[in-house]
């Protein structure tokens, strides 16, 4: 049995007697935000005296940026800027979720708040009506980074009975997925859908179609509620790209994009130009794929386990081996979407979306500006 958190332990009863007790006309608000590493998220909540009905009726706030990676101490204070509200699946109606952007002292973007650039490049093209769906795999793990349910001192079977698998002795963790599912049902994210991955104990949900904005948002706040809902059950939710070396599968964020143009009849044609001008980019956006500027990548796309080289681009018809996918069905019927299946399962969606956005369908010059730097060592 893997080993599971203290917290997730104690006297669950008592603890909901607490959540029950009324709590009159005021509402719990969680604010939400990316720290400094760029992939973990932070949270704090506030009372406000009744229920927000929107994101002009939420304050900004602050906190401490020396302790998130964010700031020195001398000069520590962060602004929160409210973005987006969700409801509460822990807490319930009428308390609130709120997803921020991070300001510094100076009133601009944090290193790590890419959402501010990504909204720019977004509204350039609207009109082109860009739609994105995020596939998100995930491993979960117990409180000692051993796979959930694997056995302490070896492995489970071969990878081939688990995919989409059912049964005690091929799905590890279901309750806690079905969990997460209805809990960003409750909260108002879209996920249209979860699965069993082909490792063991590895999990994906799907996340839109939307605009590219809307899809990045939702996105960061599913993996919230993850990691909380992980909590509760008193294990990890690991978004490695590798989390297990050897002959095992990796774990992405399967991006999948689509235009009005593309969605019409004839469409595969714009497709087509797409995919190549993300080949012509390949080396940039595998630097753009992960927080570690494609180091996390390298040990994922190895051209093994339904990846591709991460040294090499290449395109193909249902081919889960290629840099980029046209799933069966849109080759057949000649409109719909492609799959860019490069993205690491760590990935930030807005530099994602928008990188794809600049190379795909802006055609800049320069699709990368010199004045962001999306590999965030630190």
């Amino acid at each position: 049995m893997s080993p599971v958190s203290a917290s997730s332990r104690l006297n669950k009863n008592l603890h909901q007697h607490y959540r029950s007790l009324p709590q009159g006309d005021v509402a719990q608000v969680t604010y939400v935000w990316i720290d400094g590493s760029g992939e973990t998220l932070r949270c704090k909540t506030r009372t406000l005296e009744c229920e927000p009905q929107g994101i002009e009726d939420l304050p900004e706030w602050n906190f401490d940026g020396s302790s998130t990676y964010q700031a020195d101490t001398s000069n520590s204070d962060m602004h929160l800027v409210p973005v987006r509200m969700f409801r509460d699946p822990f807490a319930l109606d009428p308390n609130k979720l709120v997803l921020c952007e991070v300001l510094k002292f100076n009133r601009q973007p944090a290193e790590t708040n890419l959402r501010v650039r990504c909204r720019k490049v977004m509204e350039d093209v609207q009109d082109l009506k860009v739609w994105f769906g995020m596939e998100q795999e995930y491993t979960l793990l117990g409180v000692d980074g051993h796979p959930f349910d694997w056995p302490q001192n070896g492995f489970p079977g071969r990878q081939g009975p688990y995919y989409c698998g059912v049964g005690a002795d091929r799905a590890y963790g279901r309750d806690i997925v079905e969990c997460h599912y209805k809990a960003c049902l409750y909260a108002g994210i879209k996920v249209v859908g979860t699965n069993a991955e082909v490792m063991p104990s590895q999990w994906e949900f799907q996340v839109g179609p939307g605009e590219g904005l809307d899809v990045a948002d939702q996105l960061w706040m599913a993996r919230f509620l993850l990691h909380r809902v992980c909590e509760d059950f008193g294990v990890v939710a690991s978004l490695d790209p590798k989390p297990i070396t050897g002959d095992w599968n990796g774990a992405g964020c399967h991006t999948n994009v689509s235009t009005e143009a593309s969605r019409a009849e004839g469409g595969l044609q714009y497709m087509e130009e797409a995919i190549e001008k993300l080949k012509e980019r390949h080396a940039q956006h595998i630097r753009v794929y992960d927080p570690r500027g494609g180091q996390d990548n390298l040990r994922r796309l190895t051209g093994l386990q339904e990846t591709s080289s991460i040294h090499s681009f290449t395109a193909g018809v249902a081919d889960r081996g290629a840099s980029v996918r046209i799933p069966r069905q849109v080759g057949l019927q000649g409109w719909g979407y492609f799959e860019d299946r490069r993205p690491a399962a760590n990935c930030d969606p807005y530099a994602v979306t928008e990188v794809i956005v600049r190379t795909c369908f802006l055609g800049l010059v320069s699709a990368f500006p010199t004045d962001v730097d999306y590999c965030r060592y630190f």
